[in-house]
């Protein structure tokens, strides 16, 4: 008789092969998901139906009666839904955009001097990054908004630049006139940038092909200076509007709102807290022998992080700087907190005049969907020109 005896399988049980198994899983899971959305529709239905509401997209051409206050194009609260979402959603990817930008700079400013051999500037930003990131972000917004309500009136505001105004209406700045001129002037800085670039692609190309590169600066700075300066000789000179003060408010520049400025400095110095980490812990990833093999060289210390340490660390802080990017946007949906228009308070209110909550929340995921997704697909390309090249 042998030593070891099969074991019958169980009765009831049919064994099948890993493959019909995953197979039937699968199908369990995707029947469930679609009886799932079903049973959401049938009773989405069964309690609009209840209210009198009915499915549809329609309401977006009525009137909204809907006020806002800041908008980057024309409005008037008669338009319509429509119009009153593109408003909002105008608004949002203003402090969307600019929030990136200046985060993008102040992180890398913090990540830089929180590696500085200098003790009390390490101490002061890293307590700074830690009260920061421990500190919740409505919490700060609301922080700054009161702080901007507490500015002097509009007669005694605050004049610490040139043309730079603040109150307890806001900032007002000198603004450009959009004109033929501007568009003219903006247009040849555009020309300069890009023969700027491609004139840093051909000398890469020639030290890759020769070891040899010559600099590029000063043909570069000619170029972005000189377009525009040839656009000024032509008589295309931007018109520059200053802020001055007509009786109980200023007339002129640009301004910005409490609640925007409020929003664009909480979300600028929240997320460049976070960035600043990234920007640290990409840098110490670099090995020190890249650091040594830079100075035997005789680079100076700025030219090292430029061109040798900064490079290597993008591979590493390019991934989360995405995440931080899309979470910046995402946050700015707390403008609700301090009353400033973006697409979620213009969505909020359209729900309660409408009663079409699936149809208006559908609207803003989706859009933030988008969002994310093209900031995603651009940062994804950034980090894939960066990435070490693979050998065949």
């Amino acid at each position: 008789m042998s030593s070891s005896t099969a074991i019958p399988p169980s009765r009831g049980i049919i064994p099948l092969p890993g493959s019909r198994r995953g197979l039937l899983i699968q199908a369990g899971l995707l029947a469930a998901v679609v009886l799932l959305g079903w049973w959401f529709w049938s009773n989405a239905q069964a309690n609009m139906a209840a209210r009198g509401l009915q499915f549809g997209f329609g309401f977006l051409d009525r009137s909204a009666g809907i006020p806002i206050g800041e908008h980057m194009i024309p409005y008037e609260p008669s338009d319509t839904y429509r119009r009153a979402l593109t408003v909002g959603l105008l608004n949002t990817l203003r402090v969307a955009i600019v929030g990136i930008a200046l985060c993008t700079v102040f992180g890398i400013l913090l990540g830089l001097a929180r590696l500085s051999s200098n003790p009390l500037l390490r101490g002061l930003v890293g307590g700074y990054i830690e009260v920061i990131r421990n500190t919740p972000l409505v919490l700060q917004l609301v922080f700054w908004h009161a702080v901007l309500l507490q500015l002097p009136s509009v007669r005694q505001a605050l004049n610490p630049l040139p043309g730079v105004f603040l109150s307890q209406r806001g900032m007002k700045i000198p603004g450009l006139m959009a004109d033929t001129a501007l568009l003219v002037f903006l247009l040849a800085a555009v020309i300069g940038a890009i023969g700027w670039w491609l004139l840093l692609r051909r000398e890469g190309a020639r030290q890759i092909a020769t070891g040899d590169r010559r600099s590029t600066l000063l043909p570069g700075l000619l170029m972005l200076l000189g377009f525009p300066g040839l656009a000024l000789a032509f008589g295309f000179v931007p018109i520059v509007e200053w802020p001055e003060l007509a009786g109980f408010n200023f007339e002129g520049g640009l301004a910005l709102s409490p609640e925007f400025f409020a929003l664009l400095v909480g979300l600028v110095v929240y997320t460049s807290a976070f960035i600043a980490e990234i920007v640290r812990s990409g840098i110490q990833s670099v090995h020190k022998g890249q650091w040594e093999a830079a100075r035997a060289l005789g680079l100076p210390p700025g030219r090292i992080m430029r061109l040798v340490i900064l490079p290597q660390a993008l591979r590493v802080i390019i991934p989360p700087l995405t995440s931080q990017y899309l979470n910046l946007t995402k946050n700015s949906s707390l403008a609700i907190v301090i009353g400033y228009p973006d697409l979620v308070s213009v969505a909020n209110t359209s729900i309660n005049q409408t009663g079409q909550a699936i149809e208006v929340i559908t609207i803003f995921m989706a859009v933030y969907l988008i969002i994310s997704l093209i900031t995603s697909a651009l940062m994804n390309w950034y980090n894939a020109k960066v990435a070490l090249l693979k050998e065949r």
